[in-house]
């Protein structure tokens, strides 16, 4: 093997890794398994991930352009701060780019796309009549439908920056939800609100869909919001 091809498979390998850890930690900050302001020391994460140094740091770097993670005083990482008002800022972005990226969407989604909207949702339905029964692991198999049915509705935009941003904003506003999941009683009726979104959205009434999306985004953000308000602000010294 020649020297050009050791330095691919080096720097593939090198590629994989950051790939990896940087969803491993984007991941557990999402579900709060990493403390908001949790310190983000390399030794200690070296540890947790088993991973060297340099794809650590640069993952840790990747996801400081997510808003998930910070560099302070140039010496070093932390999880990013929660906060009220930051909460509202990711509401109202997500309500403003989502419109845009799901009227598009019925404008130009073909029977690929249509397709892909039934079987989500399908699946998200099987889901939540899971979690209602208590079965095992039925939470993480929940998020991954709720995740793939919003992805779903706006998949046929035309504009795969917005796309992209969207992704970004929903990982951000999930990581509230898993905040306000720590207490008891999450809300109720959230599947029935899915179903009309996507009756909504496979009619073609962009209209009746975007107004649905909206209001779904904003019950959830008034109960985070109440919910925020006893949210634990000392934990954000919590070192990971």
């Amino acid at each position: 093997m020649t020297v050009s091809q050791l330095q691919k498979v080096a720097n593939t390998s090198a590629l994989t890794s950051t790939t990896v850890v940087l969803d491993q930690i984007r991941n557990d900050i999402i579900c709060g398994q990493l403390a908001p302001g949790a310190k983000l020391k390399i030794e200690l994460l070296q540890e947790r991930y088993n991973v060297g140094a340099t794809p650590l740091r640069e993952a840790l770097s990747l996801l400081c352009a997510t808003g998930l993670v910070e560099r302070f005083e140039q010496r070093g990482f932390r999880v990013a701060h929660v906060s009220a008002e930051e909460y509202a800022e990711i509401l109202w972005s997500r309500c403003t780019c989502e419109e845009d990226a799901l009227r598009d969407s019925i404008e130009r989604g073909d029977k690929n796309w249509e397709e892909r909207i039934v079987v989500t949702q399908y699946h998200l339905q099987k889901a939540s009549e899971a979690m209602q029964s208590g079965e095992p692991e039925s939470l993480p198999n929940w998020e991954r439908w709720h995740s793939e049915f919003h992805a779903a509705i706006i998949s046929a935009c035309r504009s795969k920056y917005l796309i992209r941003f969207c992704a970004q904003l929903y990982d951000a506003g999930n990581r509230y939800r898993y905040l306000a999941r720590l207490a008891p009683g999450f809300r109720k009726g959230a599947y029935e609100e899915h179903k009309r979104i996507s009756d909504a959205v496979l009619a073609r009434d962009a209209d009746v869909a975007v107004s649905l999306l909206i209001d779904h985004f904003r019950r959830t953000g008034d109960i985070l919001r109440e919910r925020f308000s006893d949210f634990d602000s000392a934990q954000a010294d919590r070192k990971a």
